[in-house]
């Protein structure tokens, strides 16, 4: 770290400091690949890195003690679409009718202004746009298991869905991962630790840049 004291003037003007503007960091994944498992794990070891996650724009209600401004921003329907018309929007999905997820543009960029550095854990189409419309402000790293075989095994091994589903989620993450090559960097995530060390050299690389 440079020592900056050297440039200051004794009774003299002192030289406004500018802060240094956030970047963007867009994680996309199949699921079961474990990037939830790593996007964490980076977030709560490595407070240095400044990562701050997108906080996005919801049309349902508060759940439990979920907070205006904290989890989401909670708006009506009718206000998201209003928004969608007005190009607000980095990216959203309406999952079904009526229900409404997305991004704004203008929260993303305070978050930049405060020098957050904006973390994004989105799907492979959105990743895509977010990392399209920032350009070499962003980086976008695609996490992915081994293999399909793989894939399958950590579903099987999660508990969490009946077989169909399992097949549907397998299906989806054939899908996905023709989208790789669309990202920044690959990051295969065989061993976790390893794919967290490779993942963080990533990151810190990146943000180390002018």
């Amino acid at each position: 770290m440079v020592n900056q004291s050297s440039n200051i003037q004794v009774g003299g003007p002192q030289p406004a400091v500018a802060k240094k503007r956030g970047k963007l960091l867009i994680f996309s994944a199949p699921s079961g690949s474990g990037k939830s498992t790593i996007v964490n794990w980076l977030m709560k070891n490595h407070p240095e890195l400044k990562l701050a996650f997108s906080v996005s724009c919801t049309s349902r209600a508060p759940r439990g003690t979920e907070r205006n401004g904290v989890e989401y921003f909670f708006i009506t329907a009718d206000e998201f679409r209003e928004r969608i018309a007005k190009g607000e929007f980095l990216e959203y999905e309406e999952v079904y009718p009526g229900r409404f997820y997305g991004t704004l543009k203008s929260q993303v960029d305070s978050q930049l202004e405060k020098g957050e550095n904006v973390v994004f854990d989105v799907d492979v189409k959105g990743g895509c746009n977010i990392k399209q419309y920032y350009g070499e402000r962003a980086m976008s790293l695609f996490i992915q298991s081994p293999s399909i075989e793989e894939l399958h095994r950590r579903l099987v091994e999660r508990g969490t869905d009946a077989p169909d589903v399992i097949e549907q989620r397998l299906a989806k993450a054939s899908y996905e991962m023709t989208f790789a090559p669309k990202f920044d960097h690959i990051v295969v995530n065989d061993k976790i630790e390893e794919a967290e060390a490779a993942t963080y050299k990533l990151v810190a690389d990146f943000l180390e840049k002018a």
